[in-house]
C-alpha cells in the first residue's frame, strides 16, 4: 500500500483517484502509525469522496458522545466537514474506499477502470 504513495489513477471523463500514504511514529491521533488521504475527483477538480486522518472530523450531533482522540474519517462530498471512520487495517481502508467511489462513480456513470496512471512525486 506505501507504494501507491503520490499515485493518481485516472478514469474516464477527467475523473481521478488521488492517493497519499505514508508511515508516522504512531500517536494518540494515528495509532496505527499512517498518514493517508484517499480521494476522488471529477474531471474539475472537485472531491467527491475522501477518506483521511489529516484533521479532526466532528462527531455525530445525536446525544451525548465521547469525544474520539482518532483523526480517521471520510467525506461524502467536497464541502462535508467529514464523519468519524473506524479504522480497523489498511486492507479494509481501502476497501471501505473503493466501495464508495463505486457507489459514487456508478451515480454519475463513470466507469472504475484505470484508463492512465501517474506519479505526482515525479518532476515534470
Amino acid at each position: 500500500m506505501l507504494a501507491f504513495d503520490g499515485r493518481v489513477h485516472h478514469l474516464e471523463k477527467g475523473y481521478w483517484l488521488k492517493f497519499e500514504i505514508g508511515r508516522v511514529t504512531p500517536t494518540p491521533e494515528r495509532p496505527h502509525g499512517l498518514r493517508y488521504s484517499f480521494t476522488l475527483h471529477d474531471a474539475e477538480g472537485n472531491r467527491l469522496v475522501g477518506f483521511d486522518n489529516a484533521h479532526r472530523a466532528s462527531p455525530p450531533k445525536s446525544g451525548y458522545r465521547r469525544t474520539r482522540i482518532e483523526r480517521d474519517h471520510w467525506h461524502r462530498a467536497g464541502d462535508d466537514p467529514g464523519r468519524p471512520y473506524a479504522f480497523t487495517t489498511a486492507d479494509q481502508l481501502l476497501a471501505d474506499f473503493f466501495a464508495e467511489a463505486r457507489r459514487v462513480l456508478n451515480d454519475h456513470g463513470v466507469s472504475e477502470a484505470v484508463v492512465g496512471t501517474s506519479d505526482r512525486r515525479q518532476k515534470d
